[in-house]
C-alpha cells in the first residue's frame, strides 16, 4: 500500500509541475493558419549539415510566422537521413560528406523549443535519381524500377534521363514491404515527431506502369484478358502539330480506376500501420493541385463525397470510392501557378504543363485563386494547405509575396517549397511581405 501511495503521489507531483513532454510545441493561437516551410534533403544537404545552421533558420522562419518545418528525410534516391536497418543512410551528396549527427532529432529538439512542429517528408514510390544514376534501383534493386510505355516502346524508367525521378511500381509487394518498414521504423525511433508528409505517392505518369505484374493484376481486377497490351489501354498517336498524345483504348477508364485504387489502398494501409506505432502521429501528404490531369498519376486526393465522373470524362462512377482526403490529417497541395488571380488567368490564357502531364492544360483552375476555389469544392469539408514553388518567382519577386498572400487567404494554410530558393536568392523580404499581407504576421 505504501508503494502504491508513493507512486500515486509522484505522478500527481509530476503532473502538477508540468510533467508532460517538454518537447511538445505549444501553439499560442489555435486560430492561426498553419504555415509550412519545406527543407529539401538534397538541395540543403551541405548547408544543414551543421546544427547551428538548423538553429539559425528555424529561428528565422519562426520570426516570419511559420508554424511547421517539413524536413525531407527520404530523398528520391531511396537513401534516408536517419539511422535505420531498413535503408542506407545518405552520408554524402555531390562530394560533400556530412559529419554524423542526429539530423532529424536536432530539428525536432530545436523546433519544439521554438514552438514549431516538425513533419518528416519521405518520397515514397521512387528509389533513384536518373541524373546521377544513383539510388536503390541502380544498386541493389533494379527490379523495383517502373516499366514505362513511351512512343518508342517499353523501357525501364532508369533509361529516361529527362526524368530525374526513377519511380517504382506502386504494386510491387517487395518494395511496399520495404517502404512500410522505413515509415514504421522512423515513427518508432522518433516518438516526438509531429507528423509524416508523404510525397510522390503516385505513379510516374500516364506512361507507368506497364510491367508484367501490372498487366496480370489489372486483368485479375477486370476479370478478363487484355487482348492487346498496351493498345487496349491506350496508344501513342501524333496530333496535327506532331506531338504525341495517348489515344484511349477500350480498357482505359478501368485502368485509370484500378491505378487510383492501388494508391488509395496503399494510403489506407500506410496510415493504419504508422498509427499502430504512434496513434498521435499526423498522417499527411503532398500532391500537385492540378486535379483535372492528376488522374494520370493514379491519384484521387479529393473527398470520397465528390464524384468526378460528373465533371470529367476520365472518371468512372466507381472512381470516387478511392478519394482519400478523409485519410489525411494534414494535406499540402502545389498551387504552382504564376497567375495569381482568376482575372489574370483569363487575361493571359496560358497553357500549363505540369511535371506529370502528358498534355497541356488551361483554364481558371490554373491560377492560385481559381485552384483554391476548385479545391474547396472537391475537398468538401477537408482542409488543404496551398503550396508555392519559390523558384517560379525568381524573375518577379513581388509575385512571390502575392502568391503567399493569396494562398493564406484562399486556402487553409500555406506550404512553401523550398527554403533553399529563398536563401540563394535573398527573398526573405518578399516572404515577410506576403506573410504579413496574408495575416500570418502582425
Amino acid at each position: 500500500m505504501k508503494k502504491i501511495t508513493l507512486a500515486l503521489l509522484s505522478v500527481l507531483l509530476i503532473t502538477a509541475l508540468g510533467g508532460c513532454k517538454s518537447t511538445t510545441p505549444q501553439t499560442a493561437d489555435k486560430n492561426v493558419k498553419p504555415a509550412l516551410m519545406w527543407f529539401d534533403a538534397e538541395a540543403n544537404f551541405e548547408r544543414f549539415s551543421h546544427p547551428d545552421s538548423i538553429d539559425y533558420y528555424l529561428t528565422k522562419i519562426k520570426s516570419l510566422g511559420f508554424t511547421h518545418a517539413v524536413v525531407d528525410v527520404r530523398p528520391i534516391t531511396g537513401e534516408v537521413l536517419f539511422d535505420t536497418e531498413f535503408a542506407p543512410k545518405m552520408r554524402e551528396w555531390q562530394g560533400y560528406e556530412r559529419k554524423d549527427f542526429d539530423y532529424l532529432g536536432h530539428f525536432i529538439k530545436k523546433a519544439h523549443e521554438l514552438g514549431i512542429e516538425v513533419h518528416a517528408s519521405l518520397n515514397v514510390f521512387v528509389a533513384g535519381h536518373n541524373y546521377f544514376d544513383r539510388g536503390l534501383v541502380y544498386s541493389t534493386h533494379p527490379e523495383w524500377a517502373s516499366v514505362v510505355y513511351t512512343p518508342e516502346g517499353m523501357t525501364s524508367i532508369t533509361n529516361e534521363k529527362k526524368k530525374y525521378s526513377a519511380m517504382v511500381n506502386p504494386i510491387n509487394e517487395d518494395f511496399r514491404t520495404h517502404i512500410l518498414n522505413v515509415l514504421k521504423d522512423l515513427v518508432k525511433r522518433y516518438p516526438d515527431l509531429d507528423g509524416l508528409m508523404l510525397d510522390r505517392v503516385r505513379y510516374d505518369g500516364i506512361s507507368a506502369d506497364f510491367s508484367d505484374i501490372s498487366r496480370q493484376q489489372f486483368e485479375a481486377y477486370i476479370g478478363q484478358k487484355v487482348e492487346k497490351f498496351p493498345e487496349d489501354i491506350f496508344e501513342w498517336k501524333k496530333d496535327s502539330n506532331g506531338k504525341y498524345y495517348p489515344e484511349r483504348g477500350k480498357h482505359f477508364l478501368k485502368w485509370i480506376e484500378w491505378r487510383t485504387k492501388n494508391i488509395y489502398d496503399f494510403m489506407a494501409l500506410a496510415r493504419k500501420e504508422v498509427k499502430a506505432v504512434n496513434p498521435d502521429i499526423s498522417f499527411g501528404t503532398y500532391t500537385g493541385a492540378w486535379y483535372p490531369s492528376y488522374y494520370e498519376v493514379g491519384v484521387n486526393f479529393a473527398s470520397n463525397q465528390y464524384d468526378p465522373s460528373k465533371d470529367f470524362d476520365w472518371a468512372t462512377p466507381e472512381y470516387k470510392n478511392y478519394g482519400y482526403a478523409e485519410l489525411i490529417d494534414l494535406y499540402a497541395t502545389g498551387n504552382y501557378y504564376t497567375d495569381i488571380t482568376i482575372e489574370e488567368s483569363l487575361k493571359n490564357k496560358k497553357t500549363v504543363w505540369n511535371e506529370t502531364d502528358s498534355q497541356g492544360q488551361s483554364g481558371t483552375w490554373y491560377s492560385v485563386e481559381g485552384s483554391c476555389q476548385k479545391l474547396r469544392h472537391i475537398m468538401k469539408d477537408n482542409q488543404f494547405m496551398g503550396g508555392i514553388l519559390v523558384d517560379q518567382f525568381y524573375d518577379n519577386p513581388a509575385k512571390l509575396s502575392a502568391t503567399i498572400e493569396m494562398n493564406l487567404k484562399a486556402s487553409d494554410g500555406l506550404m512553401v517549397f523550398d527554403i533553399v530558393h529563398i536563401i540563394n536568392k535573398g527573398l526573405w523580404k518578399e516572404v515577410e511581405n506576403g506573410m504579413r499581407a496574408g495575416g500570418a504576421l502582425e
